[in-house]
């Protein structure tokens, strides 16, 4: 088939949730179809990555979009204009040009949108659109708008109403729609009970699946919490993580070390010097995988709403158990005391972990559960193919 797919971002490398999503599924697209990518970008030294994507794309198009957010253009957009903030900073005129000629010139069996907020760039076609929501987007803001300061929140609540005005009118313009997760899947179904979604779940990056789990010594508790923390519910589970669980987590573990890293790490503010930070740079894999591998539990204390954590699922695939939240773990097929362990409450994340590291059998155990989970659905290869298959039927 040939299918052109629009992403809001450069899809190398593969360092953020939507990147890894997008990389891994052109990898495996690319074997059995003909793939043009029309992506957008932030910074011209995005551009070097070309090379990278023609490994797996028959065509690729990087158009250029804002490179900051606030630019006094894009906000009078928003402001003045049904346009909420999201699709007026996502716009480029260079790609709206680009995939109307690329339609014109040639003919697509299914058009990929990865993302709502790219969808203004396509013009009225016949090729049928298959638009893909990786997080649906104003539920993510409205909680964003509920931590800011009251006085400022009546102005960004217009933005939000906009934003899920034109997010429902989307879903409904494309021939088909999917989420990433059940739980998304069922919210759309809320806000629009005329749509019947897809879901065509986020998987493991592959350099993070173990093939065969090794012992694991627990003695000595290193607890791991990793992301990119340009996200607002990164920075919270961050925040929340030093100033409530590790004070309560220290009185029972005082030679516990808590390890906090990723992208924009530097953003976090800590009152415990003890704390690890570690900035981990775009292209520095190696210490991601070497920190999931070396930690004894993953703690995610997410409680933003938002799609499905490849961070999880990273965890997952490498054989080091979770303890999260119920909102952190939501559109995985996951059970607690089975593949995750779940807490809310700082006496709750304390309780778990000490249950963890004590009984060595449940220890095991989650990890077995968890990787086999991993191997069995969270898998590119799987995910890949069942979205072939929903462009075959598309294409019908």
């Amino acid at each position: 088939m040939k299918i052109l797919m629009v992403t809001p971002y450069v899809p190398y490398p593969p360092a953020s949730g939507g990147q890894i999503r997008t990389f891994n599924l052109l990898k495996y697209l690319s074997k059995r179809n003909y793939i043009v990518l029309v992506a957008l970008y932030k910074k011209d030294s995005e551009k070097e990555y070309l090379a990278d994507l023609k490994k797996y794309c028959d065509e690729v198009y990087l158009c250029k979009r804002p490179e900051k957010p606030w630019q006094l253009r894009t906000i009078l957009k928003a402001v003045f204009t049904t346009q909420p903030f999201l699709i007026a900073r996502n716009f480029s005129l260079e790609a709206q040009n680009c995939i109307k000629q690329l339609l014109k010139d040639e003919k697509y069996d299914v058009i990929h949108s990865e993302t709502f907020y790219v969808m203004p760039h396509l013009p009225q076609t016949k090729a049928p659109v298959f638009l893909v929501e990786q997080t649906i987007e104003f539920e993510v803001y409205q909680h964003f708008v509920d931590t800011l300061p009251f006085f400022i929140r009546p102005i960004l609540y217009i933005d939000i109403l906009k934003l899920k005005f034109w997010e429902k009118y989307y879903w409904r313009r494309a021939e088909l729609m999917a989420t990433v997760s059940e739980t998304d899947r069922n919210t759309v179904i809320k806000v629009a009970p005329d749509l019947n979604p897809v879901v065509i779940p986020n998987g493991a990056g592959e350099d993070m699946v173990i093939e065969k789990l090794e012992n694991k010594p627990i003695k000595q508790l290193k607890l791991l919490f990793q992301g990119n923390f340009s996200w607002l519910q990164n920075v919270e589970a961050a925040e929340f993580l030093i100033n409530s669980v590790y004070p309560t987590l220290q009185k029972n573990f005082p030679e516990m070390q808590l390890i906090i890293a990723g992208q924009h790490a530097n953003k976090i503010k800590q009152s415990h010097p003890e704390i690890s930070i570690v900035e981990i740079p775009i292209h520095d894999t190696k210490t991601v995988i070497d920190l999931y591998k070396n930690a004894t539990l993953f703690i995610a204390p997410i409680f933003g709403p938002g799609g499905t954590r490849l961070k999880l699922l990273a965890a997952m695939a490498c054989g080091l158990p979770i303890v999260s939240t119920k909102t952190g773990v939501s559109g995985l097929d996951v059970t607690d005391g089975v593949n995750v362990l779940l807490a809310n409450s700082p006496a709750e994340f304390a309780k778990q972990i000490r249950r963890a590291i004590a009984d060595k059998a449940l220890y095991n155990s989650l990890r077995e559960n968890a990787h086999s989970l991993i191997l069995n659905k969270y898998n590119w290869k799987i995910i890949a193919k069942e979205l072939e298959n929903t462009y075959k039927k598309i294409k019908q």
